[in-house]
């Protein structure tokens, strides 16, 4: 693969689809253009990061480099007119980032994820039970993967069971724009018809919960004040839907893709059997290895020199995550997925001020599911052929059939 292939991936939705064609791609420009600009038809060009050290450099340089005025690369088909119906940390940056993160810094802090634990903990049983009941072969995706992460996430949030499959239907919508299978009736909506859905179904729980708080992670956003001001509506609800929809989508890519891992090495699978201690340092190997939050962008706000190359005021940067779990000066044997890896110095969950707000949750989340699954499980094999999500952004797979013995 040469250089001009090899930038393609990053514009090219099939190519997180396809993750050999993909990691392919990004050790070649590791290698030959670790910071190097990417010009395609229908995107404004930016550089692509794919080392881990200038992918930390930006992240630790966050008042240089802005997540405004996009974090996330979008061909321009999908650019808004005006401001967007809402705004989440994603979009934001310091004076508002720090002040609307914490908000609800004190809900993810480790002391108070732990005390879900028993919770998690059910809820984790309740998956492999589902397991037992489907009789020895499950696509673990979506019987599996899907529902745990958005049981946990969506009761933190205080949303009624019963909205659940609206949640995970807008959230495919949000995340899956460029894979046809994740289109409502197989036809792809226009975005802002997904974040008007949002918008109006978060706005009536704004309003109920301002009327009649609870003990709920929305009725603390709903009645949260900034300069003594409740938030706006447009900033209440994009806070709702950053944790509603990141909050468990990237966690059930990295439990169906950390199988997926475990079924491609068997001696892996084993040895987390036989050594269940291992459990937490697999959750962080999977975490490495999924990557299930492909890139952030930010664009620099002065003259600044990155890995070599002078970048100017307006240049746009991309942070692949993916590349840079994957790169060999920082991990040994990077592409060999360890679940004893140690150190494991990944940028799954990104850094600094952007790091995600939820990681914590989400480790517990993964650990408490192979707690319950390893010490259950006589055998486990494909029983198909696996598929992942085509996506430019968030993503891991959509499809894992399995077949399996199970207590």
């Amino acid at each position: 693969m040469d250089l001009s292939e090899a930038k393609i991936v990053f514009t090219d939705p099939d190519a997180y689809a396809d993750e050999r064609r993909f990691h392919a791609a990004c050790k070649v420009l590791r290698r030959e253009a670790p910071v190097a600009l990417v010009e395609r038809a229908g995107f404004d060009s930016f550089w692509a990061l794919t080392r881990h050290a200038e992918v930390m450099e930006v992240e630790r340089q966050h008042r240089i480099f802005l997540n405004a005025p996009r974090p996330a690369l979008s061909p321009r088909s999908q650019r808004q007119d005006g401001p967007p119906p809402f705004r989440s940390l994603v979009q934001m940056d310091a004076p508002d980032h720090p002040v609307h993160r914490g908000i609800t810094t004190e809900w993810f802090k480790p002391n108070s994820i732990g005390r879900l634990g028993e919770r998690i903990a059910e809820l984790a049983r309740r998956a492999v039970d589902r397991m037992v009941e489907l009789g020895g072969t499950c696509d673990f995706v979506t019987d599996v993967a899907v529902e745990y992460p958005l049981q946990v996430i969506l009761a933190l949030l205080g949303i009624p069971e019963g909205d659940y499959p609206l949640m995970l239907r807008l959230t495919q919508e949000l995340f899956g724009t460029a894979d046809p299978e994740m289109a409502r009736d197989g036809v792809a909506q226009d975005p802002l018809t997904t974040m008007a859905e949002f918008f109006e179904y978060f706005r009536l729980l704004t309003e109920a919960r301002r009327a009649s708080p609870g003990q709920d992670l929305a009725s603390v956003i709903a009645n949260a004040r900034v300069d003594g001001e409740l938030l706006s509506m447009a900033d209440a609800v994009g806070y709702y839907v950053i944790i509603a929809t990141a909050g468990h989508d990237t966690t059930s890519s990295t439990v169906a893709g950390g199988l997926h891992a475990l079924l491609e090495h068997p001696e892996q699978l084993q040895r987390l059997c036989e050594d269940p201690s291992l459990v937490t340092l697999a959750a962080e190997e999977m975490i490495r290895w999924v990557s299930p939050v492909k890139q952030f962008m930010r664009t620099a706000t002065e003259p600044y020199t990155l890995g070599g190359v002078e970048l100017g005021p307006g240049d746009a940067v991309l942070l692949s995550y993916p590349s840079a779990n994957r790169d060999e000066e920082v991990f040994e044997d990077a592409d060999t997925f360890d679940v004893g890896r140690q150190p494991n110095r990944h940028v799954g969950f990104g850094f600094g001020v952007h790091h995600c707000l939820g990681a914590q949750l989400a480790r517990l989340e993964v650990r408490a599911l192979y707690a319950e699954l390893l010490p259950r499980l006589d055998d486990i094999a494909l029983a198909g052929e696996p598929s992942y999500m085509r996506t430019l952004f968030v993503g891991g797979p959509k499809h894992l059939p399995v077949a399996y013995r199970i207590r």
